[in-house]
């Protein structure tokens, strides 16, 4: 075993040595960030998305995600951890200024949702009435169909990722490693081990009362990212294969265009005549994959993402299991990012053999079994057939990512990476230092073991906090043309609009979208 382990280091160094430090330096992040707004008392505001952010459906920085109550923030994409995350606060503080105008909701900082209405009362996200305003909420009504509203007002951070010259090949790679290791990240920074009990209402789960109104897993990571999260039966029948973007676009055709009778039965259209869903395949389009990580490219407009993906490669990879960090204003630190830098990149270098249906099999299993237990002692996972302990196979995983932070400070300067690999072998043996930990202890200590009442205070906190920040007139005017220009966009695509709907949605969801380049309609 120490030889192959030998082998294995001399392998990854050799990879990382051929990485110059310019192409380290070109190595490239951007945030997106989901929260629900919450009313004061800790329940979904059930208002419009406030017009002072603009239009949801044009706004580079400010959208809605599934639900009008829920936020979207977005940056662009970055050299640097810290100007990433300057432009994330900004974005915050511009959020939380024009949300303090219309009166006193709060962003919710847990994955988990707030306290929820009924299913049928959450609101579905609104784009305006043009065709692909149209489109985004009839896919979303779609959702509502397939899953259930209250699946979708989960929130998390996705953390998208580049390095200059890497291929499809070393992509796909880079994603494979990922799917076999994300139970680290689970376990290092899930910070979800607790719910509203409003969220399983009539659902089956495996959960335990806390107390009258929150439901937990004691040693629980991220139940955003377990039986609980974007589950279902219907996806459950997908092995997608990441050996190759071929295979993966194979897959993904496959149940884009695979009709589904649950789905049938459900029907494009109510008998009144308004929408369900865009389409009854298995999937209504690709963004209705759920996985822990994805190939991205960004699209033209009107273009399918896999037919983006199929004829100019993969551009960026968006990690998709990182919860809201509710200690933290923005919801994510800068030594958690660089964490993931590190971390992805070991997952490009390091060997990175062909999946199988066995493995894939495995691998969701350690999702899970991390997602609900990762903080219990002596925890083991499978790989190869083998059990393995959580901890002893993270501490491997950072041992190996070392040579890389230090490579990574040399060619930014400073110390920085190393000591994120630090806290994250530290934060390993000590369990208790994990968010997740941390969240369960903080409601204990001095909210009654309320969820409810804990994430209320820390939404109160951040709110405070990002409200005292310096925020210049030039800063807030410059965001204030964003949102105008956002709502004149808007309009503009409004007024263009020529094709009847239904026209429109068949031409969208056709098989041959997915193969051929084509001009019009816009992206769903």
């Amino acid at each position: 075993m120490n030889s192959l382990h030998a082998r294995r280091d001399a392998l990854l160094g050799d990879r990382l040595r051929a990485l110059d430090p310019a192409r380290l330096k070109g190595m490239r992040r951007g945030i997106e960030k989901e929260s629900l707004r919450a009313q004061p008392g800790g329940g979904l505001a059930l208002t419009p998305h406030p017009a002072a952010l603009g239009s949801a459906l044009t706004h580079p920085s400010i959208t809605t995600d599934f639900s009008e109550s829920q936020i979207e923030l977005v940056t662009g994409a970055h050299k640097e951890v810290a100007s990433t995350l300057e432009e994330l606060t900004q974005i915050h503080q511009f959020t939380y200024r024009s949300m303090q105008e219309i009166g006193n909701e709060m962003l919710w900082v847990s994955s988990m949702p707030c306290d929820l209405p009924t299913d049928e009362t959450i609101p579905i996200a609104r784009f305006g009435s043009s065709n692909v305003g149209r489109a985004k909420s009839v896919y979303r009504m779609g959702l509502s169909h397939r899953y259930g509203r209250r699946m979708q007002t989960i929130s998390g951070i996705h953390y998208n990722w580049s390095l200059p010259g890497v291929t499809n090949e070393q992509y796909f790679a880079l994603i494979r490693n990922f799917r076999r290791q994300a139970f680290l990240l689970l376990y290092l920074f899930g910070a979800s081990p607790a719910v509203c009990s409003s969220f399983v209402a009539g659902r089956q789960h495996e959960l335990q009362p806390l107390n009258g109104s929150t439901m937990y897993m004691p040693h629980g990571t991220s139940l955003r990212m377990g039986r609980l999260g974007y589950q279902s039966d219907a996806q459950a029948s997908l092995a997608v294969s990441y050996n190759s973007l071929e295979g993966y676009g194979a897959s993904l055709q496959d149940a884009l265009t695979r009709p589904y009778p649950a789905y049938e039965a459900v029907g494009i259209r109510n008998p009144g005549g308004d929408y369900n869903q865009l389409a009854t395949t298995l999937l209504q389009i690709e963004n209705e994959f759920y996985g822990t990580i994805r190939p991205k490219r960004v699209i033209f407009p009107g273009e399918r993402p896999l037919h983006a993906l199929r004829e100019r490669g993969v551009e960026y990879v968006e990690v998709r299991l990182m919860d809201l960090d509710p200690f933290e204003p923005v919801g994510i630190t800068a030594q958690t990012m660089r964490f993931l830098d590190v971390f992805l990149l070991h997952c490009l270098l390091a060997d990175s053999p062909p999946d199988t249906p066995e493995e894939i099999a495995e691998l969701k299993f350690n999702q899970h079994h991390t997602a609900a237990r990762g903080r219990e002692p002596g925890l083991t996972l499978k790989r190869g057939g083998q059990e393995v302990l959580l901890t002893a196979w993270g501490a491997d995983v950072i041992a190996q990512c070392r040579p890389i932070a230090d490579a990574l400070d040399a060619a930014q300067g400073g110390s920085d990476y190393r000591d994120a690999l630090q806290s994250a072998a530290e934060r390993l043996a000590q369990p208790d230092t994990t968010p997740s930990a941390r969240v369960l202890a903080a409601m204990a200590k001095d909210f009654d073991n309320s969820f409810i009442r804990f994430v209320r205070a820390q939404a109160l906190q951040t709110q405070a906090s990002l409200l005292a920040l310096p925020f210049s007139d030039e800063q807030q005017a410059r965001y204030v043309a964003l949102s105008q220009t956002s709502i004149a966009e808007q309009k503009k695509i409004e007024a263009g609009d020529t094709m009847p709907f239904e026209i429109y949605r068949e031409q969208y969801v056709s098989a041959a979208r997915l193969e051929l380049a084509v001009g019009e309609p816009a992206q769903v």
